[in-house]
């Protein structure tokens, strides 16, 4: 009787003390607030590791469609051979094997894509299909530049009654934070930049594999190729 009392008593638990507790709490909270005020100076200063500039991309898209029109794969080689020229490999890595592309399905459109630079601050994709599609814009951490080669692009947001209209030639631009219903009419393809946060970016890009299409070879493709370019921006210093 008197052993079973003794286990009673050496296994009791003993509760800490309030000042252990209050301590714990207030480091957690210490790590939450360093974490935000990190990411907000970070926000702050993003724009110091922008190497590409939206206004100039415009005009290469223009100027791509100019030099080879009804030809898409020409207008392709005009961006590439363009970019490979004014930027050195000591400035930015780019991606020039035209033949890479990859099927991306998000926010329930489908079309593939050629990626031509990707970093933590930075995409440049040709993006489309020559059958048309539609879906959702997605809700992102980087504004987005859309500039239209080859066919239309509509979009349209809550509220609206009527469709915007972007043909060959112009740009899309669609801010962080802001979303919309787009369709690519018909054949559309596109010279897409976006700049900000971009790993954030990429849930939304693979949830629809993931969740439905389970296009897993696809995937993993993507990923390699995506985490390649990232990486070839690392090391030379352009995050």
């Amino acid at each position: 009787m008197t052993s079973g009392v003794k286990g009673r008593v050496a296994t009791r638990k003993i509760d800490p003390h309030p000042a252990d507790v209050i301590t714990t709490w207030a480091s957690r909270i210490a790590v939450v607030v360093l974490f935000i005020y990190t990411c907000l100076y970070l926000d702050r200063i993003k724009d110091r590791w922008y190497v590409l500039d939206p206004t100039h991309l415009h005009e290469l898209a223009q100027a791509a469609i100019a030099s080879s029109p009804n030809d898409t794969s020409g207008m392709i080689d005009h961006i590439v051979s363009n970019l490979t020229a004014e930027y050195s490999s000591s400035t930015i890595a780019l991606n020039t094997n035209t033949k890479e592309w990859v099927f991306n399905n998000a926010g329930g459109a489908m079309g593939a894509m050629y990626i031509i630079h990707a970093s933590i601050t930075e995409y440049l994709i040709i993006f489309g299909t020559p059958l048309g599609t539609e879906g959702h814009t997605g809700l992102h951490t980087a504004d987005d530049y859309f500039n239209i080669l080859v066919g239309e692009q509509w979009a349209f947001s809550p509220g609206q009654l009527e469709m915007e209209r972007y043909p060959a030639g112009s740009v899309h631009v669609l801010p962080r934070g802001t979303a919309k219903q787009y369709k690519m009419h018909e054949g559309c393809f596109a010279l897409e930049y976006a700049r900000g946060w971009i790993p954030l970016m990429l849930p939304f890009g693979f949830a629809d594999t993931i969740t439905s299409t389970l296009d897993l070879p696809g995937l993993y493709q993507t990923i390699v190729v995506t985490g390649r370019e990232m990486l070839r921006n690392l090391f030379i210093g352009k995050i």
